[in-house]
């Protein structure tokens, strides 16, 4: 008998479980394995209709609340799904593994059988056990209407993953086998057409066995709805959080597996692909787990010295950690074994280059590639690729005529004459032309560069024996993708520097050190003036280009405070819009500044859900600063000058240690006990000085601030007073047994608050809701690895940022741990990382820096038919029909709402019969709408018109507005500052001598990948 491991979860749920499953083991019956070891220690579970309880909800009672409506509906959609799903296994197994098994004469061998269905059967075991469990749960729906626990209960059993894990880890390979024995046994190929055409839906054997890949974001989506209509205090609220968690963790390692397993396909496709010439692959590690960091196929497009385009093919291209690799695509395969399954292409490979010496080069930026390149352009032998180069060459031009015709509108105005058609007004007319005519070639060259990857890849030496190099032009997919290319380059080189290799140290891989790109990357770390709090001020900058915003930090500014020399507090203000921050301003305030608070301006969504009126023009992004002296002083914007707006100030000038806002209030925790609660004024709606309240919350220090969705957490000694924001109503609870320890720090993500205190080396986890304590962890076990010299790490910061829980110690040392992204609740749920990189001190502070990346440039100017994308042919004929203008009339201005949902082809209209363009302010629709073009010829610049020959517009698809604002790009960094700089090496004493004293203040940047 097999035993069942199980994973931590609610011990209520899961006995019930058990109970509910052994109240049915007469229903499980022990069949007779079909001849496969792997089948050992896992029960076929057969269950007769007749005894088994029907999977139905009963009809819905009256006086039922909207949220016991709606849960209601929810619960049938799982049972719904739940039931397709499970017959979808059994048709597997039914339909194809059984026919197969007891064909004679034999389609295929067992042999080859048995690994195309690797664990099917084990999957459907699991789930008939969950449906047994659900049916009861759906028995006693009205009485209990909890379904959380059941979740936690079957998913977080270790059979689970381990059935789940192995077909993940098989698919690819189960694809292969059935591509392979489509080609070679035709009777196979014929059995599947068979089956698909007899099936009522038509779905293919590729598409039923897809769908254990696809089943847990599905559990998923359905318990996020559930969550959202479960009122707080509903007794299914924590097991639905906990269940969200389980599955959230489940679902990664899955995700993680299946990324691994493509990654290892791709990776053997490419080295079977290589000729004998080139064995020098042999040397790089490209079958190395973790080495691919990105593979797309992308179009590969020659342009001609007229910008014409002479050709384009699709390339494979893959970035490993070290090298940039270009393959050719050949032929996929035939068209009726690819309809049945996907069948991966072959590759060749075209060219390779060290990831060092590949750069990406933008339109406009050719001349300043000088610095960082180490080749010289190559000569006439390859074709040289324009294209959008000539756009900002036509930008040139038009900045040199406004100059020109500037010094004519100053002559003009020097004539002694009047003249109708010459005078000062059509000279400024001109000009006006003109710099709308720069405004539509810059907006050209912008979009041309979304979808453009341009790359100066080394080639072979000339005659000379100097180094030469060409620029190749990729098409991609998306904004998107091109994003994802330019970012991914640029952290696969961070990762090669000296502090990333390694960068982490795993524990629970018995010290394996982490792979580089897997990993937050030490961007850079510099000096600062000192350390006492750091806040983040997200501005967007309109002028950042498109790659520089997928290279760069996150746009903004980042505030680091001190205490200064003296009474003198001092504010240093750096520019995050690059690489590496760098300092723009400073600011010196009369006392020693205790923390930093940044109070957005408030969407009006949130005003009109808070029932409050309309908020003002004049109401603005601030920066709050608490000093030593008991004021508060209110910054305006970095991008408005940061100006001081508004001082606040307390009864008894006691110290404000943090600060915290909510829509219509800021908080403030006192070195005295109080929390002072300040609300706007109604005129400006700035900060009111003179409207305060005042909550005492006893007489240790307020060390720190935590505010919810409709409270805040305020820490005094030993304990938490969790504070109504309407009312101040107070509710007080003790976090930490021993009354002389003091809560230092607490996060929020989810439905869960870890707390970090002043003294000891353990984290807790509290629930939002019930307040109960769910999970304690030591840091120091952590930590084992590393000879700390010390007993106990402290914890001096805490911060969670992009699913990493970051924890700064009195050592200087930096520990992550993974927790959940979604509503669940924030356990800790896998491996712990150790950065190698630390500091000689305490880790003063840890800033998370997050963005999004601007809207216009996740625009898409293209749905796909352009003609570098619609021709796969090696040759084009350079005729003017290809060069003409294609483009989508998604966009439209503010006053044009008529979108015509179907993309246009232009074509360029002489209007005067003369050559060049009319000079005049005035715009016109068709050259607006030439902003968004993606293609461009040499004539771009011309004005356009909408052609009337229907059989000039090309093949569309109706145009939606908002498809452009589902994209969303996030940028995240994350910056902790501390005295000093070292790397750590296993074994190395961390706490030995390392106080830190007569060290400088160093802030460390570590980036991590943009997220889609």
């Amino acid at each position: 008998m097999s035993q069942v491991r199980t994973l931590s979860g609610t011990k209520d749920g899961l006995e019930k479980t058990k109970l509910a499953v052994m109240r049915k083991v007469s229903f499980l019956q022990r069949k007779d394995p079909l001849g496969n070891e792997d089948d050992a220690g896992y029960l076929d579970i057969a269950v007769p209709e007749g005894k088994h309880p029907p999977l139905q909800l009963s009809p819905m009672p009256e006086k039922l609340t909207s949220h016991q409506v709606v849960r209601r509906h929810i619960l049938s959609s799982i049972i719904q799904s739940e039931r397709s799903y499970l017959e979808s296994l059994r048709r597997i197994l039914q339909e194809y593994h059984r026919p197969l098994i007891e064909a004679d004469p034999r389609i295929l061998s067992p042999r080859k059988i048995r690994p195309i269905f690797y664990r099917i059967r084990e999957i459907t075991q699991c789930h008939s056990m969950f449906q047994i469990a659900l049916a009861s749960r759906v028995a006693e729906w009205d009485s209990s209407e909890k379904i959380g626990d059941l979740f936690v209960a079957s998913f977080s059993k270790s059979m689970v993953l381990d059935v789940y894990s192995d077909y993940v880890n098989n698919f690819t390979n189960a694809m292969a086998l059935i591509k392979k024995a489509c080609m070679s046994k035709p009777a196979f190929l014929e059995f599947l057409k068979k089956k698909q055409a007899s099936s009522v839906d038509r779905i293919t054997l590729y598409g039923l066995m897809v769908k254990p890949i696809q089943r847990f974001p599905q559990f998923i989506l359905l318990l996020q709805d559930m969550l959202k209509n479960t009122p707080k205090g509903h007794v299914d609220r924590l097991p639905l959080q906990l269940a969200l968690t389980e599955l959230e963790m489940l679902a990664e390692k899955l995700n993680e597996q299946k990324r691994i397993a493509d990654q290892i396909a791709e990776t053997q496709q490419l080295a079977r692909s290589v000729s004998d010439r080139l064995l020098m692959l042999n040397k790089l590690p490209l079958l190395e787990q973790g080495s691919l960091v990105l593979c797309e196929t992308l179009i590969e497009t020659v342009y001609g010295e007229r910008g014409q385009v002479l050709k384009s093919k699709e390339r494979k291209v893959f970035l490993f950690d070290d090298v940039l690799i270009c393959g050719n695509i050949n032929v996929k395969g035939p068209p009726d074994i690819s309809s049945l399954v996907p069948v991966g292409p072959k590759y060749t490979m075209k060219w390779s280059a060290p990831l060092q010496q590949v750069q990406v080069v933008e339109v406009g930026q050719e001349g300043a590639q000088g610095k960082d390149t180490f080749f010289q352009q190559s000569g006439a032998k390859r074709p040289t690729a324009l294209g959008p180069p000539q756009l900002y060459h036509e930008l040139q031009e038009l900045q040199h005529d406004l100059s020109v015709v500037e010094e004519v509108t100053l002559l003009v105005g020097t004539l002694q004459g009047t003249y109708q058609n010459l005078n000062t007004t059509v000279a400024q007319d001109w000009c006006l032309a003109l710099q709308r005519f720069i405004h539509i070639k810059e907006e050209q060259i912008q979009s041309a560069n979304k979808c453009r990857l341009r790359l100066q890849v080394p080639g072979r030496p000339d005659k000379s024996g100097r180094p030469v190099s060409f620029m190749v032009v990729f098409n991609t997919p998306s904004p998107l993708s091109k994003i994802s290319w330019v970012n991914r380059l640029h952290l696969a080189k961070i990762a090669l520097r000296e502090e990333n290799s390694p960068g982490w140290l795993c524990r629970e891989d018995e010290g394996k050190t982490m792979t580089p790109f897997r990993c937050p990357l030490l961007a850079c770390h510099m000096p600062v003036f000192a350390l006492e709090a750091a806040l983040h001020n997200p501005v967007h900058c309109a002028l950042l280009g498109f790659s520089a915003a997928s290279t760069s930090l996150p746009q903004g500014y980042l505030w680091v405070a001190s205490g200064g020399v003296g009474s003198e507090g001092h504010i240093e203000i750096f520019s995050l819009n690059r690489p590496t921050p760098r300092a723009v301003k400073s600011l010196q305030v009369g006392s020693a500044v205790r923390c930093l608070e940044y109070v957005p301006e408030p969407f009006p969504s949130e005003e009109v859900e808070a029932g409050i009126h309309e908020a003002p023009s004049g109401m603005c992004t601030n920066i709050c600063v608490g000093l030593d002296n008991g004021r508060i002083l209110v910054y305006s914007s970095v991008d408005t000058a940061a100006q001081c707006t508004v001082t606040l100030s307390n009864p008894e000038g006691c110290p404000v240690l943090c600060l915290r806002h909510s829509s219509r209030f800021l908080f403030a925790g006192l070195q005295n006990g109080t929390v002072m609660v300040y609300g706007r004024n109604n005129s400006d709606d700035l900060w009111d000085p003179g409207s305060y309240r005042c909550v005492n919350l006893g007489s240790e220090p307020v060390r720190t601030l935590l505010v919810l969705d409709d409270s805040v957490w305020a820490s005094c000694g030993n304990s938490v007073t969790v504070m109504d924001i309407s009312s101040l109503s107070t509710q007080k609870f003790e976090v930490h047994p021993e009354p002389t320890v003091s809560v230092a720090h607490m996060v929020c993500a989810g439905g869960g608050v870890w707390m970090a205190f002043s003294e000891g080396s353990s984290i807790r986890l509290f629930h939002t809701e019930t307040l109960e304590l769910l999970q304690e962890i030591n840091i120091s076990s952590r930590s084992t690895l590393l000879n700390t010299g010390q007993k106990s790490m402290r914890v001096t910061s805490l911060l969670i940022c992009q699913g990493l829980l970051w924890v700064g110690t009195a050592q200087g040392v930096i520990i992550t741990l993974p927790v959940p992204k979604l509503e669940g609740i924030p356990k800790i749920t896998g491996k712990g990382m150790i950065s190698l990189n630390a500091h000689c001190g305490p880790v003063d502070l840890l800033v998370a820096i997050t963005s999004a990346l601007s809207p216009e440039l996740l625009k898409r100017d293209s749905v796909g038919d352009g003609p570098d994308s619609a021709c796969g042919a090696e040759d084009r004929s350079d005729t003017s029909s290809q060069e003409s203008l294609q483009q989508s009339n998604s966009y439209q201005g503010e006053g044009m709402g008529k979108g015509r949902g179907i993309l246009l082809q232009y074509k360029l209209r002489s209007t005067a019969g003369l050559p060049g363009r009319p000079l005049t302010a005035q715009g016109d629709e068709a050259s607006d709408s030439s902003l968004e073009s993606l293609e461009h010829s040499v004539e771009d610049g011309s004005i356009y018109e909408l052609s009337d020959d229907p059989e000039m517009w090309v093949r569309g698809r109706p145009c939606k507005r908002q498809t452009g604002h589902k994209d969303k790009v996030i940028s995240a960094a994350v910056i902790s500052g501390g005295r000093g700089f070292r790397r750590l090496k296993e074994g190395t004493a961390a706490g030995t001598g390392m106080s830190g004293e007569g060290l400088e203040n160093i802030l460390m940047v570590w980036q991590l990948p943009l997220t889609v």
